[in-house]
């Protein structure tokens, strides 16, 4: 977690997207990466952080790690939603944390006049951007690649109980129950799943223990 996710989430998207007290923070992508950032915004006292995703249990996962918006975008509105709650300018800071086209333009759209896109999503394919229409909005777009700097940081939020890096594991398998790991990670919007912890098998443990007894 420490690594990654929450590095990822931190750097890349709200140092990045300069999360500042009293902000509104959209987050597109509630997947572990996404939700990294939610937490990690939660740091900056912003004033509402909002999570857009198409699953549910992935929202619900969202309200739990400090989202005080959810919003399914296979049947609501994200970008009228945020216009009606700041008085039709938009976000502040939109984070895109999916890596597809329409994830990417979503995000841009959803950002105030000066408003600030962190993109920490990884890209496949080309995402379009419309100059046509944001040319005069004044918009800042970062992107970037984590590089972990602020681990140290991180890890002392952790130590404090300010940050819970335990909370990203949902599942834990031996090593032994390899392959329905895969599955259930594999199948993540269903299940809930967000990291998946393997662990040696007991009976190898087991086998260990003797062998150091026997010694």
């Amino acid at each position: 977690m420490l690594a990654d996710i929450l590095p990822t989430g931190y750097e890349v998207g709200v140092l990045a997207g300069r999360v500042r007290p009293g902000d509104v923070v959209a987050v597109v992508g509630a997947g572990p990466v996404g939700l990294a950032a939610i937490t990690c915004a939660r740091l900056f006292s912003p004033s509402h952080v909002i999570a857009i995703d198409l699953s549910d249990a992935r929202l619900k996962a969202a309200r739990e790690f400090g989202a005080d918006i959810t919003i399914n975008d296979s049947t609501e509105d994200a970008a009228a939603v945020i216009r009606d709650l700041t008085g039709r300018l938009g976000a502040d800071v939109a984070i895109e944390a999916v890596g597809t086209p329409a994830t990417f333009e979503l995000a841009v759209k959803l950002v105030r006049p000066g408003g600030r896109i962190a993109n920490i999503g990884v890209h496949g394919k080309p995402a379009m951007l419309h100059l046509e229409h944001e040319w005069a909005r004044d918009i800042t777009i970062t992107i970037g690649l984590v590089d972990a700097s602020s681990t140290p940081t991180l890890m002392r939020l952790v130590a404090t109980g300010q940050l819970d890096a335990g909370r990203f594991v949902t599942h834990r398998f031996s090593m032994n129950e390899f392959e329905q790991a895969y599955e259930v990670f594999g199948d993540a919007a269903s299940n809930g799943a967000l990291k998946v912890v393997l662990t040696r098998a007991e009976e190898e443990e087991d086998d260990e223990r003797e062998e150091e007894e026997e010694e």
